[in-house]
C-alpha cells in the first residue's frame, strides 16, 4: 500500500498545528507557574523556567503555529516518501 504524500504530509502538519494551539491554550490558561510545573512534567525534569514566556505577542505566535505547520508537512511528507521509498515499487 502506497502512502500519498501529499495528504501525509497535511495530516501530520495540521496536527502539529493543533499540537501547538494546545500549548497556547495550556499557558493562556493556567498562568506561567503552572505552565512550568506542566511542560516540566512533559520533559522529564528539564527545567524550562529559564526559556518560557508568556508575554508573546499574538504576532508571533501565529507566526509559530505556521512554522510549525510546515516543518510538520515536511516531516509527514518524509515519512512517507522514505516509506514509499521501502517499499521499493509493490504496491
Amino acid at each position: 500500500m502506497i502512502i500519498n504524500v501529499k495528504r501525509f504530509g497535511m495530516a501530520f502538519g495540521l496536527t502539529s498545528a493543533i499540537l501547538y494551539l494546545g500549548c497556547v491554550f495550556v499557558m493562556w490558561t493556567v498562568g506561567r507557574e503552572a505552565s512550568i510545573v506542566f511542560f516540566n512534567s512533559l520533559m522529564h525534569g528539564l527545567d524550562v523556567s529559564t526559556i518560557i514566556r508568556t508575554d508573546m505577542p499574538l504576532w508571533e505566535m501565529a507566526m509559530g503555529l505556521v512554522e510549525i505547520f510546515i516543518l510538520g508537512w515536511l516531516t509527514g511528507a518524509t515519512i512517507a516518501s522514505i516509506y514509499n521509498f521501502g517499499l521499493g515499487g509493490k504496491s
